[in-house]
Formats: structure tokens, sequence, C-alpha cells
């Protein structure tokens, strides 16, 4: 059977298929439109592949936690996709459940944001306004630093893909915050503004 490229609406519907959870799917789709936004600040041509990584990355997590980044190998197989694809969702679990190593700028830009999402969301959800619209870095930064806050997000792991990155920590958090701006309603983010 040959591989085919998917639609992001085929992408949508098997994270569906497999997903129920509505927090899962914010996280999918917040982590769908950092990936869309990083490919078009680092000037990648294939942006649709970059979207579509992102928003299936978790395929596995719900109904497979216990087999999170190992079993999303053989359904994305079974779904003929393309084996770069696999390898980069794959690939977010480096050092924490697999050990497929991100080599590609894709691949280390998802594990470096993964994350991240998270504690955005985190700082996002404690303002007043309950928004990432009016987030600014400096607060994200602020809250990196108490590490009973968001204790869930492993900061090691961001800052990890950071590293790999050759980025400043400071420019990774401005450039997700900008991207989930861009998603703020359908992730559950726009809060009171």
């Amino acid at each position: 059977m040959t591989t085919k490229l998917p639609t992001r609406e085929e992408a949508l519907e098997l994270f569906k298929r497999y997903n129920k959870s509505d927090s899962l799917l914010r996280h999918a789709l917040a982590v769908e439109a950092t990936m869309t936004h990083f490919a078009k600040v680092l000037g990648e041509p294939d942006v649709e592949k970059w979207s579509i990584v992102g928003l299936i990355h978790d395929l596995d997590y719900e109904m497979y936690p216990d087999e999170h980044c190992i079993k999303v190998q053989e359904i994305l197989q079974d779904e003929n996709y393309p084996e770069d694809y696999i390898r980069a969702v794959a690939s977010h679990g480096y050092g924490i459940c697999c050990d497929i190593e991100p080599v590609e700028k894709m691949e280390k830009v998802l594990y470096a944001i993964d994350e991240l999402t998270g504690l955005i969301t985190a700082v996002a959800l404690l303002r007043p306004s309950k928004s990432v619209l009016d987030l600014e870095p400096k607060s994200v930064k602020k809250k990196w630093k108490d590490k009973a806050f968001a204790a869930g997000v492993d900061r090691s792991i961001i800052q990890r893909g950071i590293d790999m990155l050759e980025m400043e920590r400071d420019d990774v958090i401005k450039e997700t915050i900008l991207a989930m701006r861009n998603v703020a309603e359908e992730i559950g983010l726009k809060g009171n503004l």
C-alpha cells in the first residue's frame, strides 16, 4: 500500500476517533497552531505537514496512555501516513516514552513546544482575563521559575527542545504565545477580553 498525504480534515477526524476529551482536543489545536506558526516563521515550505503533525501528536494518548508515542506509530502506519509524519509524532516522546530522537527541525519544534503550550495555557487561565490575548512572555517566564505552579509541566523537556533548536527561550515563548492567540477561541483562551 502506498502512503498518501493526509488532509487536515482527515487528520482531525482521525484524532477525534481516538480522543473524546475536550482538553486533549484543545491541546492538539494549540500545538497545531504553534507548529503552523513556527513553520511560517522558519520559512518551511510545507506548513500543512507541520500543522498535521502538531494536530495528531497525542493521537494515542487517551486510549493508550501506557503506549504513548509507541501505539501511534502502528495507528499511523495502518492509516498509510508518510514515514516522516510518523517519526515526527513519535519523536516528541524522546527520553520520556520512546527513544526516537528529534533530529529534523519540525521534530525539534514539536518537542520544545508541546509542554510549553501547557504552561502557557496554565498561566493564561490564572490571569484575571483568563486569556492568552493579553498574556506577555514575562508572565510565563515568572511562572517558569515557580516549580509548584503547573508542576506537571516538565520545564527540562521544554528547555532541552529549545536547546536543540538553538533559539533563545524568550523567543520561543513569545512565538508560542503569538501562535496560540491565533486560535484563542478554539482552545478556550479568549477569556473575557
